[in-house]
């Protein structure tokens, strides 16, 4: 009975005779990319502000009142076109007046010229003195003066009188007008309305100095291929996202850095027929062009964050997990770019970063249909390489504008070089903004 017992419990007990089982190994599954550099085109974007291109203060040239307003205000009108009438009956008086004046002088001119003809033949016969001869002379070479000042005078005051009559220099969009029909115009309150061009448009945006400074270094380097002659397009992204139907081009760089500022002002221009775009709108700009030589380009979730910066998992020939630091660049849609820490070749996991460890084998599975397969695998056109919020730049005048940007980026990818048009420094970055990071 006792051997029964015994048996029993070596039987029933959970080390009995069964063989010890040896765990198991962990293998996590993922999914992974290949990095294929290639080159990319890159845009820069910046927030940009509307201005027109010929904005013309409509002023009265005369004191007089103000007999009526003849345009609708906020209306567009056509050069040429009536927009206010002054009083005409003052200066009409005047202009009669001078006509009268004119036609005295020329009576007196006839009548020196007809005295010189009969003093002239007798001052040659020793009849009448060289001073009579002399007199007449002066006399009609005084009245044909005073012929012509009455003629000048007299289109002074039918320039006067034409001045009533405000017409628009431009064709563009009217403002409110400023003075009301029956006030008295003057110096002090001559401003009536004014008449904005509408096309093209001018859109102006700012840049940094930093920025200009780190885009001179990357064309230097070869990272940034510029366009030929600098020759930008850019883009108008409007306040619901959508794209403006027209390119403009960069027509203007300011020839140094604002003062106040520091930075650097652009002025792009584009056709605007329709009128879509209005003055002083804000708007988004995207220069296009530019392209990154052999850039490595993943997706956003592959790159993680730890207390020493960026990081990426990398696939070893064996199949294992490994960490690898990464210098990360600007924002690309939904992608980001890799300045530092990854070759062509690697492979990098994608799905499934925070169940591997380091050293542990990894099981790749097929990547889903939407993952991207490197650089060649480009987001949305609408997504910039380059992002930048700048604080656009107060209208500039028409000798030297075009400005428009946020607070400097606190790291854009690169500006774009400069325009062909005034060759600055660069024309990428904007003046104050932070990059898309």
């Amino acid at each position: 009975m006792f051997i029964l017992a015994v048996a029993l419990v070596l039987l029933v007990s959970p080390g009995g005779c069964s063989k010890k089982e040896k765990p198991h190994e962990r293998v996590v599954e993922v999914t992974a990319m290949k990095i294929v550099p290639a080159d990319t085109p890159v845009t820069f974007e910046f927030v940009a502000q509307t201005q027109s291109s010929h904005e013309v203060e409509i002023r009265a040239r005369v004191n007089g009142f103000l007999e009526k307003r003849v345009y609708t205000e906020g209306g567009i009108v056509k050069k040429g076109a009536v927009l206010f009438l002054m009083d005409k009956k003052p200066f009409q008086t005047q202009v009669n007046a001078a006509a009268a004046a004119l036609a005295r002088q020329k009576a007196s001119l006839e009548v020196a010229r007809m005295n010189l003809d009969r003093v002239k033949p007798l001052a040659e016969q020793n009849a009448l003195s060289q001073k009579d001869l002399d007199d007449a002379k002066g006399t009609f070479e005084s009245t044909s003066a005073a012929v012509e000042q009455a003629k000048a005078q007299l289109e002074m005051e039918q320039l006067n009188l034409s001045y009533c009559t405000i017409t628009a220099p431009v064709t563009g969009i009217t403002a409110a007008a400023m003075i009301q029909d029956g006030a008295y115009v003057s110096q002090a309150n001559s401003q009536l309305t004014t008449v904005s061009v509408l096309s093209p448009m001018w859109v102006n945006f700012s840049v940094s100095e930093n920025d200009m400074k780190r885009f001179a270094d990357r064309v230097a380097s070869g990272q940034i291929i510029p366009p030929k002659n600098d020759d930008y397009e850019v883009e108008i992204v409007l306040v619901d996202g959508s794209i403006f139907s027209e390119k403009g081009r960069i027509t203007f760089a300011a020839p140094s850095f604002n003062p106040k500022t520091g930075t650097f002002l652009i002025r792009s221009s584009v056709k605007n027929d329709k009128g879509s775009l209005r003055p002083n709108q804000y708007v988004r700009a995207r220069m296009k062009g530019a392209v990154r030589r052999n850039a490595i380009l993943v997706p956003q979730r592959a790159v993680q964050q730890g207390t020493k910066g960026h990081f990426v998992w990398v696939v070893s020939r064996e199949g294992k997990v490994e960490f690898r630091p990464v210098t990360v660049g600007d924002w690309y849609g939904d992608d980001v770019f890799i300045d530092n820490g990854l070759l062509a070749g690697d492979q990098i996991v994608l799905d499934g970063v925070l169940s591997v460890h380091q050293g542990e084998p990894v099981k790749i599975k097929p990547a889903a249909a939407s993952t991207p397969a490197g650089p060649d695998a480009k987001p949305a056109q609408s997504s910039p390489a380059v992002k930048v919020e700048t604080t656009p730049a107060a209208p500039a005048t028409p000798a030297a504008k075009p400005a428009a940007a946020n607070a400097a980026p606190s790291k854009p990818a690169a500006v774009p070089a400069t325009p062909a048009a005034a060759k600055p420094a660069d024309s990428g970055a904007a003046a104050s903004g932070k990059q898309g990071r």
